[in-house]
């Protein structure tokens, strides 16, 4: 079976690829995409594959823009960091979403599933997703992260956070008094537990609150470089690929 996995984050694609092998060791991940741009043009050029795993938020855009440029007969199991009340709503739709972090037992039943429906024509109803996706779930944003660190458990509030970041495989958040704080979430996961009217992924590595960006600088070639505080010991840029984006949550 060969299978393509759309994820912008490399160590999420890994652990899918991993739970996949363990499921069945002759499943060929032929390639992995990490934004709708990336995809599109795979897809474009190869033949396509007898399944595909999506992460609803790449790095450019919703995955389902994908569709929208493309005629995909490909079976399709989203990925998703949405609570489980929004998963069981996309879970009215023909294909299967997996919550994230992905667990072992339900890749397999998701799996178990493509293959009683496998030749057959199954597509998402994409208008009702992006309503679903777009529609705003502030019931299930999370107001507060609990922390370990060592033997004590710190609990940490939503509105208490400036920015959080990834690096070497771990991911961290700044408190607005500058206290620094690991977390057990990927920058992925975050995207879609916090309010996206108060943060927003400015690049693969930040996720930031609107309170804490304190300047936007024009850099060259068109980028955006942010004045964060607490001050970042990164220099922290806009992708370009978000940059519209950005600038329209800015203003709101």
């Amino acid at each position: 079976m060969n299978v393509v996995i759309i994820e912008d984050e490399d160590r999420t694609a890994r652990q899918l690829e991993r739970l996949l092998k363990k499921y069945d060791p002759s499943i060929h991940v032929l390639t992995q995409l990490p934004s709708v741009k990336d995809a599109v043009a795979w897809f474009s050029e190869h033949t396509q594959p007898d399944l595909a795993f999506m992460d609803i938020h790449l790095e450019d855009g919703l995955a389902f823009r994908i569709f929208e440029q493309l005629s995909l007969t490909v079976p399709v199991i989203f990925t998703t960091a949405y609570d489980e009340y929004v998963l069981k709503a996309f879970k009215v739709n023909s294909v299967d979403y997996l919550l994230k972090p992905v667990d072992y037992e339900e890749l397999v039943a998701a799996m178990e599933k493509f293959k009683t429906i496998r030749g057959q024509p199954v597509l998402p109803d994409l208008n009702a997703l992006l309503q679903l996706i777009q529609k705003p779930q502030t019931s299930s944003f999370k107001e507060r992260f609990m922390v370990t660190i060592g033997t004590k458990i710190h609990s940490i509030e939503v509105a208490d956070i400036a920015y959080c970041y990834s690096e070497e495989k771990a991911t961290f958040l700044v408190t607005k008094a500058g206290q620094l704080l690991p977390l057990e979430y990927s920058l992925d996961q975050l995207s879609g537990l916090v309010n996206p009217g108060h943060f927003f992924r400015v690049n693969r590595q930040f996720l930031v609150a609107r309170t804490a960006i304190q300047a936007v600088h024009a850099y060259s070639a068109g980028k955006l470089k942010l004045d964060l505080l607490p001050v970042s010991r990164h220099e922290v840029f806009v992708s370009m690929s978000r940059l519209s984006e950005f600038k329209d949550w800015l203003g709101r």
